[in-house]
């Protein structure tokens, strides 16, 4: 399978067409939706195996100066930072919160942490609501819903616009100029133009529909890391437990022990996991985070995949569950209390920037002057399959990473003008991505692209022709 894909000329052409069609008539379509006047489209054809989908018209928006696609944690801290240097923000995301994989996702542990700026600012607040275990700033387990409702605050303190439980489902350019989105919500189809956009879906989504070439997956083999599906549980008395649980009360980072322990706990009760790790951490008083399954070979933009994966990754949980609590003793009464609305997606799309983060940088320990974050993380490639999850579960892309910078040119999309990437999705060769895609560096370089962004739209630029320097200068000022 071939890891680079690229725009479609051709395509680009009919939407930019279409573009045009639906930006005229937008005023008056506008009007009859308040008029409560909505029309019904004509039929389409079926031809094929192939259905035409008519022509329509949609209400469009332009009442920002920049749009985030994605609220995780880059699209939420793209979203705060744009706002703090004084734009109009819209965010939108397709889950019931904000906070994406911290908070739909369950992922309840933190990686690469301890940098300026927001993370430290989120690190506070958890603290204040006793939301957070671990002293290690950099690594820690916190509460999923406290972390719901910070996000929530923030994004309501500094006026973002944010709607949830909204996908995007398209998107427009005139040129090489990225114009317009359409979301697909309750309130039906709508069209959304803004001078500045950033791309935070994880999985490349806008990027790729903007027309960007992008790279996916492992070249050298043409596999990808697997998916992975947590869940809170309660038990009866954690204190029984301390043994099998990783970083428990700070226990002088005892993680590989407790996951040994945790095991031979599960093969005693009759289970093997599909991941060769089976980890649980602590959120609070008796409640657990569970992480127990990997899902291999599911392209995570593959809707039919993602929903099989989801449900054996389920069932998978509960199995486990019900037959440790089968063991009775400190396992007795232990219940799954929720499972993750999303499951979790290491490799997604990559977007091709204006610079392409390689294992070379990590290896050498790159230093940019145009450094959005420096990102301290190992390489963590999960096995592809099965069979390699038996013999070595995580491999570190055999050497050890030196902090290295990603640069601001990482996050500019190099197909498309007014684009920016931020999370997973920036610019990197696979097995960078591998250690920059922990949510540490997720905020770090959605914090950047939401300055620039800012500045991009006041001034009236696209964003490669602002100077890092400049937009250094505005995140000094609540960094610290």
């Amino acid at each position: 399978m071939s890891s680079r894909h690229t725009s479609d000329a051709h395509g680009f052409s009919r939407r930019t067409f279409l573009h045009s069609t639906l930006v005229g008539s937008a005023g008056a379509v506008g009007a009859a939706q308040l008029a409560g006047c909505a029309s019904v489209p004509a039929s389409g054809a079926v031809k094929a195996g192939r259905f035409q989908e008519p022509a329509n018209t949609l209400p469009y928006r332009d009442d920002a100066d920049v749009i985030v696609c994605g609220a995780g944690p880059a699209g939420v801290s793209a979203a705060i930072a744009a706002a703090r240097t004084g734009a109009r923000v819209r965010l939108f995301d397709r889950h019931g919160c904000l906070g994406g994989v911290w908070t739909a996702g369950l992922l309840t542990y933190i990686f690469d942490f301890d940098k300026p700026g927001l993370t430290r600012e989120l690190t506070r607040k958890l603290d204040a609501r006793d939301a957070l275990r671990n002293t290690d700033r950099s690594r820690f387990c916190y509460d999923p819903e406290a972390m719901k409702v910070i996000l929530d605050e923030l994004c309501g303190e500094h006026h973002v616009k944010t709607q949830i439980q909204t996908r995007v489902a398209a998107a427009y350019r005139t040129g090489r100029r990225l114009t317009t989105v359409i979301t697909e919500s309750k309130s039906g189809r709508e069209a959304w133009g803004a001078p500045v956009f950033i791309d935070a879906t994880g999985d490349g989504d806008l990027g790729a529909q903007a027309g960007c070439d992008w790279d996916f997956g492992n070249p050298e083999d043409g596999t990808w890391q697997p998916l992975t599906l947590n869940a809170l549980a309660v038990v009866r008395d954690v204190r029984a437990l301390a043994e099998y649980i990783s970083f428990y009360n700070d226990n002088n980072g005892r993680h590989i022990e407790a996951v040994e322990a945790f095991k031979r706990e599960l093969k005693r009760a009759g289970i093997e996991t599909s991941y060769g790790h089976p980890t649980l951490f602590h959120i609070r008083d008796n409640l657990l985070d569970v992480m127990i399954n990997h899902e291999y070979g599911i392209k995570p933009f593959d809707a039919a995949q993602l929903s099989e994966a989801t449900a054996r990754a389920r069932a998978e949980v509960h199995r486990a569950i019900d037959a440790l609590r089968a063991l009775g003793g400190p396992w007795a009464g232990m219940q799954v209390v929720a499972s993750a609305e999303q499951i979790g997606i290491r490799d997604g799309r990559r977007i091709r920037g204006r610079y392409t983060v390689t294992r070379e940088d990590l290896i050498q320990g790159a230093r940019h002057p145009d450094a959005v974050c420096r990102a301290t993380f190992n390489v963590d490639i999960h096995a592809s399959s099965h069979e390699k999850n038996r013999k070595e579960t995580i491999s570190h892309g055999g050497f050890r990473t030196k902090p290295y910078d990603i640069p601001l040119r990482a996050l500019i999309a190099r197909d498309v003008d007014g684009l920016l990437t931020a999370g997973r999705c920036i610019s990197g060769e696979f097995i960078a991505h591998a250690s920059y895609r922990v949510t540490g560096n997720s905020v770090a370089t959605g914090e950047a692209a939401g300055v620039v962004a800012a500045l991009a739209a006041q001034s009236g630029r696209p964003p490669h022709e602002i100077a890092w320097a400049d937009a250094a200068a505005v995140l000094a000022k609540w960094r610290t």
